[in-house]
């Protein structure tokens, strides 16, 4: 460690400061809701940047491989970053979420009072049902597609299970709509753990549980390692933040147990994916965490891809390409089938980094490689524009967040908002909606709830006012009394008055008066 230390350039130590300086100015804002994204954006790019050379033997691999002043602008490149982030963030979340800027962070409200408000367990509930409909259609679907099979595509742990949202590398045709119903699986599984984290209501409770027990094996068993942490984490989180009850010592002490265990677990499968399933490798092996743990972890070299990506344009061998990936992954939902031409990602740097010559499932490489969210922006916009619109990119996201952290109370908030936090990690690879699809969806369904919602709203409203009778229409439609002959205690209270008599006196006269 000393040694590594010993030869980071000075560009270096400047991260860490902005890092530093901007994890307190964060920890600061947390009230107005944008200082905890901030902070795991800062997180973000910590592990991904500045823990790649801690991680990964930076004197005997990074040194070895690219020349010190690629490795001093890679930390430069950083650093501008940051800057921007950091600058650009408070900002936007003033320019955006200005509607908001008056109320507190739900988060921290619910963290110091409580889940048991009944509004919010309500709207939890509410929650709940709906994602169960939604989780429900979805098997029905599933069981149609696995054509009876079903039993191994909720318990993958009984056998190899079919994947009915399986497609292949390039989708064709509608095999967007699969890949939408994955995401929605996904999204919705992750609620079920934050509703059974949360909910008061014993039954709620339950049927969350259970839910869990049916929608979790799926992902957890998978090869990718985001889409478990989108599936648990987040019910995880709720309930060490927001449910369990003790002083913060003991919250962070289950933290780090459960950390341990998603790490150990995490070594498992990055020991065994390439081989065989997780499925047969738990059936042939055994449970054995503690075999794993002294596992390497691959893909957490991004600082390494930003050297490469400026190495490839210092020599030439690669050219920005001006925004052509970003709006790559900005058309990605659309089918192939509505557009066959529709632009693959990542295909040109992938050919930059020897990966040609693959076959035409593959698009001609045999694999994609991640540039980092920093070097995500250089092959986009250059060395200079590309980390700054990068940066910007996170800024819209801390602001989009913060705007979730503010409307807490309200319906589906809350699980959304931890799916984002989660999800932010796995930004650090490459700011893509691949990643996003769960967080995406998920919104989308909310602003459909809001504007259904809306809608409702103002016909109820109208049709009030159409029911409610206008002021002054009986003055108006009124029509003019004829003239009556005064009775005789008409008579006696017009004289009464005029005497100034007490009206107390003034009795009606009897029948035989007339």
């Amino acid at each position: 460690m000393s040694q590594t230390l010993s030869l980071l350039p000075l560009s270096f130590w400047v991260v860490i400061a902005l890092l530093i300086g901007g994890a307190v100015w964060a920890v600061w804002h947390f009230r107005d809701g944008s200082g905890l994204p901030m902070l795991l954006v800062l997180g973000t790019v910590a592990a991904w940047y500045v823990g790649d050379v801690l991680y990964n033997d930076y004197p005997n691999y990074h040194v070895e491989l690219f020349e010190q002043d690629v490795l001093r602008g890679a930390w430069w490149q950083v650093t501008w970053f940051v800057i921007v982030f950091l600058v650009a963030t408070p900002w936007m979340h003033r320019w955006l979420n200005a509607r908001y800027l008056g109320k507190s962070s739900g988060v921290l409200l619910l963290f110091k009072y409580g889940v048991r408000q009944p509004v919010f367990q309500k709207q939890l509930n509410l929650l709940f049902v709906g994602c169960a409909s939604i989780w429900l259609f979805l098997i029905l679907i599933a069981a149609f597609r696995t054509q009876g099979r079903i039993l191994y595509f909720l318990f993958p742990f009984l056998g190899e299970g079919p994947d009915p949202w399986g497609r292949g590398r390039i989708g064709s045709g509608f095999d967007a709509i699969w890949t939408a119903a994955f995401y929605f699986q996904l999204l919705v599984t992750g609620i079920f753990g934050v509703v059974a984290a949360l909910a008061t209501n014993r039954r709620i409770r339950t049927w969350a549980l259970i839910f869990c027990l049916f929608a979790m094996p799926y992902f957890v068993l998978q090869r990718a390692r985001n889409i478990m942490l989108a599936a648990v984490i987040p019910g995880v989180l709720s309930w060490i933040f927001l449910r369990l009850r003790g002083r913060m010592w003991k919250r962070f002490v289950v933290l780090i147990v459960c950390f341990l265990l998603v790490n150990a677990w995490m070594g498992f499968v990055i020991a065994n994916r390439s081989e065989m399933s997780i499925t047969e490798a738990i059936k042939q092996k055994g449970l054995a965490l503690s075999a794993d743990e002294g596992v390497h972890h691959e893909g957490l070299n991004m600082y390494e891809e930003l050297c490469w990506i400026n190495t490839f344009i210092e020599d030439g061998s690669y050219k920005p390409n001006w925004g052509s990936r970003y709006f790559a992954e900005l058309v990605n939902p659309i089918p192939r089938a509505l557009w066959p031409g529709k632009p693959l990602i990542g295909i040109d740097y992938a050919i930059a980094r020897g990966q040609a010559g693959g076959g035409a499932e593959g698009a001609g490489v045999y694999a994609t490689i991640s540039t980092g969210m920093i070097g995500q922006g250089v092959v986009n916009f250059g060395r200079i524009l590309g980390p700054a619109f990068a940066a910007l990119l996170m800024s819209l996201w801390v602001t989009i967040l913060a705007r979730l952290d503010l409307r807490i109370s309200e319906l589906g908030r809350l699980p959304l908002y931890f799916c984002g936090l989660i999800l932010t990690f796995n930004l650090g690879r490459d700011i893509t909606l691949i990643t996003l699809y769960p967080f995406v969806f998920g919104y989308l369904a909310l602003w459909m709830a809001d504007q259904w919602g809306s809608r409702q709203m103002r016909v109820a409203t109208r049709t009030q006012v159409r029911q409610k009778p206008r002021a002054g229409f009986n003055q108006r439609r009124t029509f003019p009394q004829p003239l009556q002959r005064p009775n005789a205690t008409s008579t006696l209270i017009v004289k009464a008055t005029a005497k100034k008599i007490p009206p107390s006196n003034v009795r009606a006269p009897s029948r035989n008066h007339f």
